[in-house]
């Protein structure tokens, strides 16, 4: 997504969380699509931790050698917008970006919380909505996304 406005950007990311749906989702569909992100990772030599939660449970964590607390820290904070906004972090950050104003003001949440950070991305269900969160921490912000979104549209292909 390089040299593309905000807007394009945010049309693209509206796309990919209106497409990106599952029918159902498992715990063992959490552990395929974790296992995906952290061999992703590891082919281009990068360190991240892997978070899933799917109805308030963790389902599925991995932190990657070379990664530290810090990453779990990252993964709460970008977890709570995706569970507040119904929308990816990454989504959230632009959207604020673009009307030009501060989340944490316009939202009154605090930066102890929340991180509009991209890597944070809804876990949805055709006709019911969210149900949980695919959070990656370690990479740049839009390269945590891609890795989510990747792992997604591989899982879905592979269903098909």
């Amino acid at each position: 997504m390089e040299n593309i406005t905000i807007q394009q950007k945010l049309e693209k990311i509206k796309e990919q969380e209106e497409t990106l749906l599952f029918k159902s989702f498992s715990n063992e569909n959490a552990l395929e699509i974790g296992l995906f992100i952290i061999e992703s990772a590891k082919k281009f030599k990068k360190s991240v931790a892997v978070n899933i939660v799917k109805n308030g449970q963790t389902v599925f964590h991995y932190a990657m050698d070379g990664t530290s607390p810090d990453q779990d820290e990252w993964i709460k904070k970008k977890s709570n917008v995706v569970f507040r906004h119904h929308h990816s972090s990454y989504y959230m950050k632009l959207y604020n970006e673009l009307k030009n104003r501060s989340y944490f003001e316009f939202y009154s949440v605090s930066p102890f919380e929340y991180a509009i950070h991209g890597g944070a991305f809804p876990i949805t269900i055709e006709g019911s909505g969210v149900i949980g969160v695919i959070t990656v921490s370690g990479l740049a912000q839009e390269e945590d996304h891609e890795l989510i979104v990747e792992a997604i549209t591989k899982f879905q292909t592979s269903l098909l």
